[in-house]
């Protein structure tokens, strides 16, 4: 295990709820009469990538505007920049285990990325919430626009395994939604599951090891399946016990 390949939405900060917020004020601010509940949000979750969120939504709506794609992309910049507002305003915290895993991997020699379906800047304004310097900690950052299709075709992580120059089964992908696991086992990156409140009710036939989170020594996280049934913190070590017991024997 040379590389560990963390999502970013769910995996390192509870981030739907912000992305959420930011679609209705845009929504708003463009005269739109339309407003995704948490409900409505979860459903459209299934549809990866924001832009395209949007044109599946009004797709339909019946009683929506029927948008140009210069439209569509317009209203998702600006949806954008009020989602990095929000970040900004310190209203997305990283969830438990994701900083104290990193400084372990940069530790002990263990390589940094990210693959993603978001886009470049919303992934930078959330790690510069940890320090200006975290962004150097991974080596390639692959955003869902740099590929031709997002998740869950696996083109993301493709990408990320060559930037980095390693065999899938050298890394370890960090995912917490279904078109996530499937994106990342398409590359043949064996995957653990730390879902989100938006994914909770989703199905992670083949991860690793499913967790509610990745877990702090003060807070350990439930393993809802995998290898170990007790409450547990997610370490390197423990990391690569899941990944030997899943490597394929001759």
């Amino acid at each position: 295990m040379q590389a560990l390949i963390f999502d970013v939405d769910g995996v390192i900060a509870e981030t739907e709820e912000g992305h959420r917020l930011a679609f209705n004020r845009a929504f708003a601010e463009a005269g739109l009469d339309i407003e995704w509940s948490p409900e409505m949000y979860e459903r459209l979750l299934w549809v990866t990538g924001g832009k395209e969120r949007i044109a599946h939504y009004l797709y339909h709506c019946p009683e929506c505007p029927k948008l140009l794609d210069a439209d569509i992309a317009r209203l998702h910049r600006r949806k954008t920049e009020l989602y990095n507002q929000i970040v900004q305003a310190g209203e997305v915290p990283f969830r438990p285990g994701v900083l104290r895993l990193w400084r372990e991997a940069r530790e002990r020699g263990v390589r940094l990325a990210i693959a993603t379906t978001t886009s470049l800047p919303n992934v930078e304004v959330l790690l510069r919430q940890a320090g200006q310097e975290v962004l150097g900690w991974f080596e390639t950052i692959v955003a869902g626009d740099m590929v031709p299709q997002k998740k869950p075709a696996p083109d993301v992580y493709l990408q990320a395994l060559k930037n980095l120059d390693i065999a899938p089964e050298e890394a370890v992908a960090i995912e917490d939604s279904q078109n996530g696991l499937i994106a990342a086992q398409k590359a043949g990156i064996p995957t653990l599951i730390t879902y989100s409140y938006y994914t909770r009710e989703q199905r992670f036939e083949g991860a690793l090891a499913v967790l509610e989170h990745l877990g702090e020594p003060e807070l350990p996280a439930k393993v809802v399946e995998g290898p170990r049934s007790c409450a547990t913190v997610v370490t390197l070590d423990l990391l690569r016990g899941w990944h030997h017991l899943a490597a394929p024997r001759a």
